[in-house]
């Protein structure tokens, strides 16, 4: 059957299907989900336990242990990571690829980590737990607001975002909000010592008759007449005042007190805050709020947006909600910016098909490729690939691959109608002889792609749309290259019929390419001399090319980390870190500054990780007005802010594209014991601090931190009836408060916490007067008589375990605007020259373990691409010889990738390395058409070196025309941080190859066949 002749056969069908495409298209480009970056599963889940009092190192072995071997039960789990600290068990779980490729699956493992979680609470200590599993750690919060509020408190700001809440999870396409920095309100009770110890009433019931006062009980119900009644007792406190009036009774009943007569009430925040947040130095809190998954990100934000609008009477006066990051418009501008690369990326390439192949195979060629792009945006629809930065990149790159069957369709129809013959038969027959070689062109171009889409890594993942884009739009390609391309001939080509007695040799240009060829295949030995020389000089000069993992993002946006030394209170890092804001805004081109203090940022987008909760920590986020001047600001502010704040680890830096984040050196100490983890981290920090190109050192235990150990006196301690737990109970109540019960108030729940006054808890010596209820001497003891002293110790604030092994991190970063491989390659071989103690090991981390997992992927996909398209090759021709010639090519692609590289001084990344794997799919599309045409010339009886000749000749210009259009197209890509390094390695190894094709097919294909020259061949 021939395809062709059954298109022609049924025109009205076909035109209808062309309809249908364009509209199709036009509706799936409506409907199409619009992402700045990706969509990809964060399979991690963070289990929080807490055991109040215990230090670092009892938390990891009674409570850390006890959920990691829960955790390690899990058959799908990829790795477990946790952190230690005061009081708090924090365990990261990060769930393998393979068992979960989509949320539903995720969603299922999280089941079986909770099961496994409740399982292991009988394990835990006295007095720990619960342990909590938050399997949302991985939202992204699309649309993220600084509310502030110039004369109001930060708890009247969180009032008004308690009810605009509601009103914002009522809008279509929003799934959650969070909040950032909002204050936790409590009322405190404080009752100074000296009355503690005069009363005759014991504290704890107080604390009991408090806990009562507001619990709701049921009291019972009566029958009255026809109708049932309950009863509902009046006297629950209705208001903070009215804790005050509350009654209490000594234990004999003789002696009735106010509980404000010996005790102050008032209404405050928690201390110490858990995070803080301004916007432009105004307080803040933070309104973060995610799409339901697979949502229009743009659509949630405009609908958010005119709801906002319409809220707007009711926010108070002097509140502002101003934008920190709104996905929404950025992926609007990307996706706009894209069409348009991807609009002119079309016009370039059907701007070239008329200059060289005349206005009317021009416009063939271009309506073909117009419906290829509206039936790939049908397959994205249905496929549910949403537009973002790799699937419309995926269609710029295809966009010149994607017209290569139809100029060879059209050219050779052209010119089977200049010979006289009718347009129906000339169709079918080019469609007869070229479509099986085009199918398996356009195979070996796809497979050529197919190690990104077939990636098991994390990596794959993110830009695995490329690959499955690719295919979609190659296929079509073809299809409608064997079935409208030749309707679209047959209708619109108008030629002039040569005459019989024309001369139908080459002229102008190919008179000259079959000149220079014809002297080269009779000059094999030279050729083949000089075709070397430029392989070993392309692979020599590769040398000048800097490796890279990543490119940076063009986003309007920075970021400045700073650390103070572990152990810092919240308020010491909140100032600290406002004179940088303060700083940083003053520079030219800063337009807005918000900081986080005590951990990041709310998950704004998918390639931002914020920083766990610690009070050491501040982050600056750094709006710009032109993102061209975040290169010369990034580099200055690390200088000048490390210099202005002595006492702070600083680190600026611009947030990258793809997955990635944190540290991009870290060296790995693992080993049993915490002490000689430090010494090796010391040991290596010193190594990279000599260095003096590396920037931001640091551990991940960070330093350590003093702790008050009181000594009790056991003896006292039983002689006065109470026991260590009753001592450190009354400690916590002192300085730090106890919760003892709630207070209702609407739909709110505020807790009621006992604490010593001020007076009596700002000094370290205020614990010798903290009192203890002795039920044997039946009143107030102070502590100072069960204690012998106070011990302080320094401790590990943090103990970081990776698979269950205690692991320390020594960590740098390269200086703004280089690249970290020179300076890991200066620092590796002295760090691994460390003489490590037996049980202890070393492993990198950070960009070179990420880089490392990412082409390993590679390593596992490609050969199975590759060994697919080398088989089409050897099916396609049924020869062994033929897929030889074809396949000693793929080396010539180097030699234009070096030029390339060089010249931009583009980093060899990982886009960089897929474009190579994508280039030797376009150098062997090409040079199977070449060969195919070579194998046809002979069939025909031509003779070995004249049928080579003819065949490279008459392949020429589709040949050239294909490669001049996928350079021409991906050129927009130049532009585009992500593609750029892509763009380059096509762009430059595609002219040089494409060049250098035409001269080496033929030389292999005559040298492998053993041609000899003609003596009767001409160069005419």
């Amino acid at each position: 059957m021939n395809i062709a002749e059954q298109t022609l056969a049924k025109r009205t069908i076909a035109w209808m299907v062309c309809v249908l495409l364009l509209v199709g298209g036009y509706i799936s480009y409506q409907k199409l989900g619009r992402f700045e970056d990706p969509e990809f599963v964060i399979r991690q889940a963070a289990i929080t336990t807490p055991y109040p009092g215990a230090l670092p190192a009892q938390v990891a072995e009674e409570v850390t242990e006890v959920i990691e071997e829960a955790v390690q039960q899990l058959q799908e789990l990829k790795e477990v990571t946790s952190v230690s600290r005061m009081g708090s068990s924090l365990v990261k779980v990060e769930i393998s690829m393979e068992f979960a490729h989509s949320r539903a699956e995720l969603e299922q493992v999280w089941d079986k980590l909770r099961r496994k979680i409740n399982d292991a609470q009988s394990k835990l200590p006295p007095g720990a737990g619960p342990s909590h599993v938050n399997d949302d750690f991985g939202d992204v919060y699309s649309l993220f607001f600084a509310v502030t509020g110039e004369g109001y408190s930060l708890q009247q700001i969180k009032d008004y975002l308690d009810d605009l809440e509601r009103e914002l999870l009522q809008v279509p396409g929003v799934a959650r909000i969070a909040t950032l920095g909002a204050p936790q309100e409590a009322i405190f009770l404080e009752i100074a010592s000296a009355k503690a110890a005069q009363l005759g009433i014991s504290q704890d019931n107080i604390y009991e008759s408090l806990r009562q006062q507001n619990v709701i009980s049921d009291s019972g119900n009566l029958l009255i007449g026809p109708q049932r009644v309950h009863f509902s007792p009046k006297g629950q406190v209705e208001s903070v005042a009215a804790l005050g009036n509350i009654a209490l009774a000594s234990q004999s009943g003789d002696q009735v007190i106010f509980l404000k007569d010996i005790a102050t009430i008032t209404r405050s925040t928690i201390e110490p805050t858990r995070a803080l947040m301004n916007y432009d130095g105004k307080p803040a809190i933070g309104l973060g709020i995610s799409q339901v998954a697979g949502g229009n990100v743009v659509d949630m934000g405009d609908a958010v947006r005119a709801r906002l609008k319409e809220l707007d009477g009711q926010r108070p006066l002097g509140m502002d909600l101003e934008i920190v990051s709104y996905q929404s418009d950025s992926v609007r501008d990307a996706v706009n910016g894209f069409v348009a690369n991807l609009a002119a990326a079309v016009g370039i390439v059907v701007l070239v098909l008329i200059i060289f192949m005349g206005w009317r195979s021009g416009v063939i060629v271009g309506t073909v490729l117009l419906l290829t792009v509206a039936g790939t945006l049908i397959a994205m629809y249905m496929d549910n690939i949403a537009m973002q930065r790799v699937s419309l990149g995926a269609l710029i790159i295809a966009l010149g691959m994607l017209v290569d069957n139809a100029i060879v369709v059209t050219d050779g129809i052209l010119v089977r109608m200049q010979k006289g013959e009718r347009a129906e038969s000339a169709a079918a027959a080019v469609v007869k002889g070229t479509q099986w070689p085009l199918l398996g062109g356009t195979l070996v171009g796809i497979l050529a792609f197919s190690a990104i889409g077939l990636s098991p890594t994390d990596m794959g993942e993110y830009a695995g749309s490329l690959f499955w884009v690719i295919m979609y739009s190659m296929l079509l390609s073809w299809l409608f290259a064997v079935t409208l391309t030749p309707l679209l001939c047959v209708t619109l080509l108008k030629v002039k019929v040569r005459a019989a007695d024309e001369d139908d040799k080459p002229t102008g240009i190919l008179a000259r390419y079959r000149a220079l060829l014809n002297s080269a295949l009779r000059r094999r030995m030279i050729t083949g001399g000089i075709l070397l020389a430029l392989l070993a000089g392309a692979i020599f000069g590769f040398g000048w090319v800097q490796p890279g993992f990543m490119p940076e993002s063009a986003r309007p946006q920075f970021v400045v980390d700073m650390y103070l030394p572990q152990g810092s209170d919240i308020t010491e890092t909140a100032a600290e870190l406002a004179g940088m804001a303060d700083y940083v805004q003053s520079q030219d081109g800063v337009s807005h500054v918000t900081s986080f203090v005590g951990q990041g940022g709310l998950r704004f987008m998918l390639t931002y990780s914020p920083e766990d909760p610690n009070s050491s920590y501040g982050q600056l986020l750094v709006d710009v007005e032109d993102p061209t001047i975040i290169a010369k600001l990034v580099e200055d502010l690390q200088a000048e802010l490390s210099e202005r704040h002595p006492l702070a680890a600083v680190k600026a830096w611009k947030f990258m594209l793809g997955r990635g984040g944190g540290k991009k050196i870290e060296a790995a100490f693992m080993g049993p014991d915490p002490a000689v983890l430090r010494e090796l981290a010391e040991e290596a920090k010193t190594i990279m601090a000599n260095d003096g190109g590396a920037i931001a050192i640091q551990d991940d235990w960070r330093e350590k931190t003093p702790v008050l150990r009181p000594i009790v006196d056991e003896v006292a301690a039983r002689r006065a009836g109470v026991d260590i737990t009753d001592i450190s109970q009354a400690i916590n109540r002192a300085f730090t408060g106890e919760r003892i019960g709630v207070y209702r108030e609407s739909d709110k729940l505020i807790p009621i916490i006992a604490r010593a006054p001020e007076a009596e808890r700002g000094l370290a010596q205020d614990i010798d007067n903290v009192q203890v209820y002795s039920p044997t001497a039946k009143k107030y003891l102070p502590v100072s008589q069960l204690i012998t002293g106070v011990d302080v110790e320094w401790v590990d604030a943090i103990l970081r375990r990776i698979d269950r092994f205690p692991t320390i991190m020594a960590q740098t970063d390269p200086p703004p605007g280089e690249q970290s491989n020179p300076l890991l390659d200066r620092l590796m071989p002295k760090i691994e020259a460390m003489e490590l103690p037996p049980g202890y090991r070393l492993e990198w981390h950070g960009e070179y373990k990420a880089s490392n997992e990412s082409n390993e992927g590679l390593a596992i996909s490609a050969p199975y691409g590759f060994t697919a398209m080398i088989l089409a090759v050897v099916v396609m021709f049924n020869g062994l010889r033929q897929p030889l010639v074809i396949w000693l090519t793929a080396p010539l692609a180097i030699v234009g990738v070096t030029v390339g590289l060089v010249i931009f001084q583009v980093p060899f990344e990982f886009m960089a390395i897929l474009g190579c794997l994508s280039l030797v799919g376009m150098l062997v599309k090409n040079s199977i058409v070449l060969v195919d045409q070579a194998d046809e010339e002979i069939r025909d009886g031509k003779p070995g070196f004249t049928a080579v000749l003819d065949a490279a000749v008459s392949r020429a210009r589709p040949v050239f025309l294909g490669a001049f259009t996928t350079i021409l197209g991906v050129a927009p890509l130049l532009f585009d941080p992500f593609f750029k390094s892509m763009a380059v390695v096509i762009m430059f190894g595609l002219t040089f190859a494409t060049i250098l094709t035409l001269v080496v097919v033929p030389l292999l294909y005559v040298t492998v066949f053993r041609l000899p020259a003609d003596p009767q061949t001409s160069s005419k």
